[in-house]
């Protein structure tokens, strides 16, 4: 079981679990010596802390700079203490080294009483999933073991992290000095009847093994091989709960698009039939889809992730300059990378004084909020299972990690029922007896939608015909698909009016993913086409296959794209910034 012990600095996290290792004779032998030794030679008092910083830096300075693992064994089972530095400077370090914990310890100097990264922490393991806390009340020898002092701070303590929406399981009076109540219930503290340490920990239920846990694989890569007739397209990335075998039916999301094992995949491995939690493997398919990194591999006869693109999510900021409404982001979970957008912000704490901050609209350096967040694409989460790859996210800002948090709930959006039905559309897709990769071989080229957008004084038209041109003479299978097409076929029990214009775009990525089956190069057009009407056609074509381009002026309501191309310019410029887009999309092959 994996603990990590937190807790504001100085107050005494590393001497408690330097104690806790020294009393459960955890450590090496003739370890404790050594280190009394060489605080002699230095003329330094003993510390059981210098057990655990082993790092020079933080020998020299009395803190813990990086979070150490160090392991002990009880009767019951073994641990591992992940003991997290507690200055500010070192935040990041600290949600690393809880982030993976499943039980806590929030170390609090019963002197001193609750400090400023007490608060952070305790804000922070909601955060992270963490689901057993225990409160240490740590240096009871300063107080003189009163119990009126420490109950008064436990109460403090339990209120605000009920506040931050956990829940506190034991609140243990310790001294990590004299090793109060860590393994044996101490005489000192006659008027504490609670478990000790020691005993908490071994009462606690470990989670379920990730083994016991339904099937996910998130999507790192697709890995063609030709060498030697060898034909395999693996799918690959680290098993993160569940297990699969050679025949079981497998499902991607938030795609839909369904399958079955053919062949479990390792390298430089005997070959097997089964994969599990914690595996880095692969796997190939009996019928090839089209799947792309980012998309979670899941069994069919399993619970299902769910599919959003607005997130009700606690966030912590860790960011020099505020998260921003209005502002574009990144959100990594897994191995999905999308665009994001603050929505709202529910609740925003300063987790120095708890109070609600002034108005503001973002989130600043070290606050802790309950926001909504919007993305640019559909994403699949799993908010309720144990798993915590399936809820638990980074946000990076200028290529560097900003902040980060966990999925609480899943929004509906203005296209859930869209995307219901794609899934019911992928569930009943009859594949074809020729697979996407022999197609695409076959033809030279990936199969693409390329969307000319922009206002509607721009001449789409043209352009879009004269790269259909420009690519048909290249040899490829191209086709520019007019709307008028669609208007006066598909769309005729539509009208041609405003009113209808989302059902149209609908019903165009509909098409559009018929055609892209086929292998087709497809060109549409449309005019002045916004964020929610992108996400429309997004919901029925793999994002992967989308390009977009803008032609004209910017606008207001205009959606980020591929390419933005100014109306005034040659056409042999804009087919050349096009063509170049497709090449390095590896669509076509570079000329």
């Amino acid at each position: 079981m994996n603990i990590a012990v937190v807790g504001h600095v100085d107050h005494g996290k590393s001497t408690v679990v330097g104690r806790l290792l020294a009393d459960t004779g955890t450590l090496p032998q003739g370890k404790l010596d050594q280190v009394r030794a060489a605080c002699e030679r230095n003329a330094r008092p003993f510390e059981y802390a210098f057990l655990i910083d082993a790092l020079k830096e933080e020998q020299g300075q009395g803190i813990t700079i990086e979070a150490a693992r160090v392991f002990f064994k009880t009767a019951r089972r073994p641990y591992i203490i992940i003991d997290a530095p507690g200055h500010l400077e070192f935040l990041r370090n600290m949600v690393t080294g809880a982030a993976r914990a499943e039980a806590a310890l929030l170390v609090v100097d019963a002197q001193e009483g609750m400090q400023g990264n007490t608060r952070r922490h305790g804000s922070l393991l909601p955060l992270l999933g963490v689901r057993h806390i225990a409160i240490l009340i740590n240096k009871i020898d300063l107080v003189d073991r009163d119990p009126a002092t420490i109950h008064a701070l436990e109460s403090e303590l339990r209120a605000y992290l009920a506040r931050n929406g956990a829940t506190v399981d034991a609140c243990i009076p310790v001294s990590g000095r004299d090793g109060d109540n860590l393994i044996t219930p101490s005489a000192k503290t006659p008027w504490y009847h609670g478990p000790t340490l020691v005993q908490f920990l071994d009462a606690l239920e470990a989670e379920p093994a990730p083994t016991a846990q339904p099937f996910r694989m998130p999507v790192q890569g697709i890995y063609k091989f030709t060498a030697n007739g060898d034909a395999r397209r693996i799918v690959a990335g680290e098993v993160t709960g569940g297990s699969l075998r050679v025949g079981d039916p497998v499902v991607f999301y938030p795609s839909g698009k369904r399958s079955r094992v053919r062949s479990v995949e390792c390298f430089n491995a005997p070959q097997r039939d089964e994969t599990s939690a914690g595996d880095a493997t692969g796997f190939t398919l009996t019928e090839q889809i089209y799947v792309s990194r980012g998309e979670v591999a899941c069994r069919v006869d399993e619970p299902a992730p769910a599919i959003a693109v607005r997130l009700r999510a606690s966030i912590f900021w860790l960011g020099a300059t505020p998260l921003l409404r209005g502002r574009s982001y990144r959100l990594k979970i897994g191995t999905t990378s999308v665009r994001m957008f603050l929505e709202s912000i529910e609740r925003r704490v300063d987790a120095d004084d708890l109070e609600t901050p002034e108005a503001f609209d973002g989130v600043k350096r070290h606050e802790v909020a309950e926001c909504v967040l919007r993305l640019d694409r559909p994403i699949a989460v799993d908010p309720l299972l144990p798993i915590a790859a399936g809820r638990r996210f980074v946000i990076v800002d200028a290529w560097e990690i900003r902040g980060g948090g966990i999925v609480r709930e899943v929004l509906p959006d203005a296209h859930s029922d869209v995307r219901t039905q794609v899934l019911v559309r992928n569930t009943k897709w009859e594949p074809s007896s020729i697979a996407s990769d022999q197609r695409s071989a076959r033809l030279g080229q990936q199969p693409a939608l390329v969307l000319i957008t922009g206002p509607r004084a721009a001449d789409r038209k043209a352009l879009a015909r004269a790269l259909e041109s420009r690519l048909f003479d290249a040899g490829r299978l191209v086709y520019f698909l007019g709307i008028g097409n669609l208007l006066y076929g598909v769309d005729a029990d539509l009208e041609r009016t405003g009113a209808h214009r989302l059902e149209h775009l609908r019903r165009l990525g509909e098409v559009a993913h018929i055609m892209l089956d086929a292998g087709v190069i497809l060109i549409v057009t449309a005019a002045e086409i916004t964020d929610e009407e992108l996400d429309l056609i997004r919901n029925a074509v793999d994002n992967g296959r989308l390009h977009t381009t803008w032609l004209g002026e910017p606008m207001a309501t205009a959606p980020a794209t591929d390419l933005q191309l100014e109306a005034d310019r040659p056409v042999e410029e804009h087919l050349g910034e096009i063509l170049g887009l497709l090449c390095d999309r590896g669509v076509v092959p570079t000329a």
